[in-house]
This record gives structure tokens, C-alpha cells and sequence, in this order.
């Protein structure tokens, strides 16, 4: 599914009729997994179920796996193999009832059984936001990755403010987004395919938020774990520049974040996986060119990130 297709809020908004007799949001959950984390997953469902105030419609996509062991209310998808990050989603997105659509990793969960409802009033107070990430929190105490909080100057993790990108494992998104932005990009597999939403988001006039006061659990992890992660990160980075910078920014933004990940690096075979990304996002397709507003740019640069890092 591309980017390019939208949904429309007519294929599962969610929304009572009038003259329905429930009168709460309606809220769809899509939880992706690989059915590798099962006591996870089943805590992550649990949590969604548990959600007050909110009429909850809960999709478990199996990424090449068939979900198995659920609630009966919650809907299941599956894919026969892994087909990707930003394509277990869009599924779950256009089946999913409700608006907005909240995104939790299956080995996260939400503590406060409020959660939804708070996120819900957030978008009908105020129709400019677009997507709201909420605070991602180790539930051990552990100290929390600096990416969890998607700002250059993180400071008080417990501070809201606009941002111009979110994880996207505890995050709620406005279904009018994808109407006008498009779905998550598929070609990107897995890293930035967030932030590839954001910005469409944004240069279609919509706010990114950080909910800093409402929190996620969510266990600290590296995304190093993931065995291409260095290639995907920096292919997808070129992509996004590609495919939404204009052309000063575009030449400039990898160039950034190449010297920015030579200084950090400090494995030879890392590099290798590098050089072989930035290459390929070079080289290969990357979608449709439609090149931000400068307008934008000047959003993002007042929100505290420039798109040049």
C-alpha cells in the first residue's frame, strides 16, 4: 500500500451515528507483532481493553504470524511472512474502527486505564494536532533512551511541547492525517518511518505533539538490536530527503547526519552497513518527490528542528 493512497475517515471512523446512544470516543488500537513476546503482547492487549471512558476497537496484526490466545473482542490480521514495520500498520489502520488511531508496540502497555480518554480530548480540543506521542517510560526504572523524547534539547521528559517527529509506539494519529498525508511509507520497512509521516503531516498543516504528561511503559531498548538497523537508518535518511526537502536541504541533510554517524560509530562492520545505505538511498527508488513548503521549514525551525539534523 503507498504512501500515496489515502483512507478515508468513511472506511473506519469510528464515530457514532447520530443519535447513537453512546456518546464516548471512539478510539481504534492497532498493535503490531511477530508473536515473539508473548506475556508482552498479552499485557499490551490487556492494557488497551482496560481503557475507560473510550469505545476501544482493538486489531492485532501478526507479522508473520497468525495471533493466536486473544481477548475475543479484539480483531486479528495476519500476514503469512514479515512484510515490514510501516506495512503491518497500514494494515491494522484500514481495518481499525475509530478516531484516532493509537499505535502500541506489543511490548508496551498503558498504565492509567485514562490513557485514551485523555488522548481523545486532546484532539477535540484542538483540531490543528495532527499526531500526540505520549511519554515512554521504563517500567523497571531504567533510564530511558534520549530518542524517546523526540526534541534536539530533551530537558524535563515530563514537558509537552510540539515536535517535528514521534515514536511510534505509543502514539495516536488523527485519521484526516492519512486522508490528507498519506499512510506510512512502506518502502522504508523499519527506522524514520515516523518521522516520513510527520513531516507530510506538517507540511499539510497539522501539529506533532509530545504528551509529556501522560505516560506509556515501554522497556528501554537500543535500536542497534535490529540486525540492519545502521544500513536501514541510513538509506531511510537519504530517503527522506529525498522525498521531501527542497534541494538546498536535500543535499545538506545527509551530509549532516553522515558526519553526525561517522563521529558516534565505532565499529568497522556498522560503517560498512552505512556507507551501503547512504548508497542505496542514492540509488534506489524512493517514492514520489514532493518537496515541503519553505513555510514548513520555517515551523519546524521555530518548533527547535530544523530539517537539516
Amino acid at each position: 500500500m503507498s504512501d500515496d493512497l489515502p483512507i478515508t475517515a468513511a472506511a473506519g471512523s469510528g464515530q457514532p451515528a447520530a443519535g447513537s446512544p453512546s456518546a464516548v470516543p471512539a478510539v481504534g488500537v492497532v498493535i503490531l507483532t511477530q508473536g515473539t513476546r508473548p506475556r508482552q503482547l498479552q499485557l499490551a492487549v490487556a492494557s488497551a481493553l482496560a481503557q475507560q471512558g473510550v469505545d476501544v476497537d482493538c486489531v492485532v496484526v501478526g507479522n508473520g504470524w497468525e495471533p493466536a490466545g486473544l481477548p475475543r473482542q479484539v480483531r486479528t490480521v495476519a500476514f503469512q511472512t514479515n512484510v515490514g514495520i510501516p506495512a503491518g500498520r497500514n494494515r491494522g489502520i484500514s481495518v481499525v474502527r475509530g478516531d484516532p488511531v493509537f499505535l502500541l508496540d506489543d511490548d508496551a502497555a498503558l498504565p492509567d486505564p485514562h490513557t485514551l480518554a485523555r488522548l481523545a480530548a486532546v484532539f477535540t480540543q484542538d483540531s490543528t494536532i495532527g499526531i500526540v506521542q505520549l511519554r515512554i517510560v521504563d517500567p523497571s526504572g531504567a533510564e530511558s533512551p534520549r530518542r524517546y523524547v523526540p526534541r534536539l534539547r530533551t530537558g524535563d521528559p515530563a514537558r509537552s511541547s510540539d515536535v517535528t517527529t514521534f515514536c511510534e509506539g505509543a502514539a495516536a494519529i488523527r485519521r484526516s492525517v492519512f486522508d490528507e498525508a498519506g499512510l506510512f511509507t512502506e518502502a522504508f520497512w523499519y527506522a524514520h518511518e515516523g518521522t516520513d509521516l510527520a513531516w507530510r503531516a506538517l507540511d499539510a498543516g497539522y501539529r506533532v505533539y509530545y504528551l509529556g504528561e501522560v505516560v506509556a511503559h515501554h522497556p528501554a531498548t537500543q535500536p542497534t538490536r535490529h540486525e540492519q538497523f545502521h544500513y536501514l537508518s541510513a538509506r531511510n535518511r537519504v530517503w527522506l530527503a529525498r522525498r521531501h526537502l527542497p534541494l538546498p536541504l536535500a543535499l545538506l541533510y545527509p551530509v549532516v547526519w553522515f558526519l553526525l554517524t561517522l563521529v558516534r560509530l565505532r565499529d568497522a562492520a556498522a560503517l560498512t552497513q552505512v556507507l551501503r545505505g547512504y548508497w542505496h538511498g542514492v540509488v534506489k527508488p524512493c517514492g514520489t518527490r514532493r518537496p515541503m513548503r519553505w513555510r514548513t521549514v520555517w515551523r519546524m525551525t521555530r518548533t527547535g528542528r530544523p530539517p537539516i539534523v
